[in-house]
């Protein structure tokens, strides 16, 4: 077997972001400082989500100091609503140049933000828009973790209460900086680790550190084929870590943390909803005791095939019932405002390159 995918263990030299220290290295900047300043400054910026320059209780020119050593790394390009407000999404420019993506996203019994782990993605699925624009870097604790700050300042006051780290890139080639992020979250921001879900294409490495890891937090895998013929040409990693092998690691992941693992199919017409399609992906499924979220397609421009009519993505779950799999529709927000993943990014490129160094 090839060497592993797992990536982001370094990257070219970055500016100090705001929300990229630990709490010992915040410690470290305020050293000539009383004790009690990192505590202000750590609960400000991360349980309170505040401005630096809105800390109250710290004074005034050590605030102006923190803002100009610690900037914000995201600097707001487009913001797009839709769904009457329910679904908001932002394209944010980093520092570089390039750019990523936030959806925030408001539900009955919930609110979620789904999280940019990279700037682009080198998995190269072709009917993903973030996939077919390619991989610019890898995002730092700070850029992931500020973008949970931003969207929960945007949505109060209503809680955010779920993360998905389901935006652009591959998390578990990023996966030191992910799992910092994840950890930053459950522990200062108070989101539940049980809310909090990974997807991954299938990095079999990336699948077995987290099985390891204290957090119970959930696992999903972008399947899309159950059968490595098809898998792989809809996702190409699939020619290195094929399903015997994905089944073999999530199985782990669920003996360890004694979680339900979640399959994503995004549902394309003539391509991963026929009748041999149901027939593969519940014995897959019901092997692992895994729950199917069944996703039409958002329609991309580089991906011309459309997603599956929404009657016969009805008619696919329950197909699948019937054999005794366990599956939902997951409702599709904000096809207006290009909402899938990659497509605001794609867009402005056309018009607007990154920098490169």
């Amino acid at each position: 077997m090839s060497s592993p995918v797992i990536l982001g263990r370094s990257h070219r030299e970055a500016p100090t972001l705001r929300y990229d220290p630990t709490r010992a290295e915040l410690a470290q900047l305020l050293a000539d400082e009383p004790s009690y300043r990192v505590d202000q400054v750590w609960a400000g910026i991360h349980k309170h989500g505040a401005e630096i320059e809105d800390l109250s209780n710290v004074p005034k020119a050590l605030r102006a100091r923190l803002a100009e050593e610690l900037p914000l790394g995201l600097t707001p390009e487009h913001e797009s609503v839709s769904d009457d407000g329910e679904t908001v999404k932002w394209l944010w420019r980093l520092h570089d140049g390039h750019h990523i993506e936030t959806v925030l996203m408001h539900y009955d019994d919930r609110t979620t933000v789904c999280v940019s782990s990279q700037a682009g993605c080198a998995m190269a699925c072709g009917f993903c828009a973030t996939g077919q624009s390619g991989f610019d870097r890898h995002l730092s604790v700070g850029e992931i973790v500020e973008q949970v700050v931003r969207a929960r300042r945007q949505s109060a006051p209503r809680r955010v209460s779920n993360i998905v780290f389901m935006g652009m890139g591959e998390p578990f080639a990023n996966y030191d900086r992910t799992w910092s992020a994840v950890e930053r979250l459950n522990h200062d921001l108070g989101i539940g680790a049980r809310h909090i879900t990974i997807s991954t294409v299938g990095v079999i490495p990336g699948i077995e550190r987290l099985a390891d890891e204290s957090l119970p937090v959930n696992l999903a895998v972008s399947l899309h084929s159950a059968n490595d013929a098809d898998r792989d040409a809809l996702v190409p990693l699939n020619k290195r870590y094929p399903l015997t092998d994905l089944a073999q690691a999530c199985a782990r992941y669920i003996a360890a943390k004694n979680r339900r693992l979640s399959f994503e199919w995004a549902l394309i017409d003539g391509v991963n909803d026929r009748p041999s399609d149901v027939d593969e992906l519940a014995n897959y499924a019901r092997s692992l005791r895994a729950h199917i979220n069944l996703i039409p397609l958002n329609p991309t421009p580089g991906y011309l095939t459309q997603g599956t009519p929404l009657d016969r993505v009805y008619a696919f779950r329950a197909a699948l019932e019937e054999r005794g799999a366990n599956a939902t529709v997951r409702r599709t927000r904000g096809t207006e405002i290009d909402a899938a993943c990659g497509q605001l990014r794609a867009s402005r490129r056309l018009v607007d390159p990154p920098r490169r160094r």
